[in-house]
């Protein structure tokens, strides 16, 4: 399973587009859609260019999602796919892999609970961040519809 354009479009209006480099809150250099590992200070892409780089860089979330739900007690439509990956893409494979929300969905996909798992992720620096409390609802929406 792929991510669809419905969750590309979710996760481009929450990353962000920036065409010219610059450094983020963590001091990482990032272009596009928080693209990371070829930026540079100084560089500067095009939209299509951004949109070709968030294609290859949520690879290695889709893969992590997808083999998850091979442990899944039934297959996941691809709204909840999409959440997942967009929620994945921005905690990490490892953070996915242990977390509740991931161990639920596993379990049982249509499980109203999940809502709120998605509402714990919304800490950084030991604060809840706006940002971060937007985008799980965002996501947890995605996943339900």
């Amino acid at each position: 399973m792929r991510t669809s354009e419905k969750g590309l479009r979710l996760i481009k209006r929450l990353e962000g587009l920036r065409l010219e480099a610059y450094k983020c809150p963590a001091g990482v250099v990032t272009i596009g859609y928080g693209h990371t590992s070829t930026a540079r200070m100084g560089m500067v892409i095009t939209s299509s260019e951004a949109d070709r780089l968030l294609r290859g860089d949520i690879g290695w979330a889709e893969r992590a999602v997808a083999s998850a739900a091979i442990r899944a007690s039934r297959p996941f439509t691809q709204n909840q796919f999409d959440a997942l990956v967009s929620f994945t893409f921005n905690v990490g494979t490892r953070n996915f892999n242990t977390s509740t929300l991931c161990r639920k969905a596993l379990a049982n996909p249509d499980d109203r609970s999940i809502r709120a798992e998605f509402g714990k992720w919304v800490n950084a620096g030991g604060q809840c961040l706006e940002g971060l409390a937007k985008r799980r609802a965002d996501e947890a929406e995605l996943y339900f519809s």
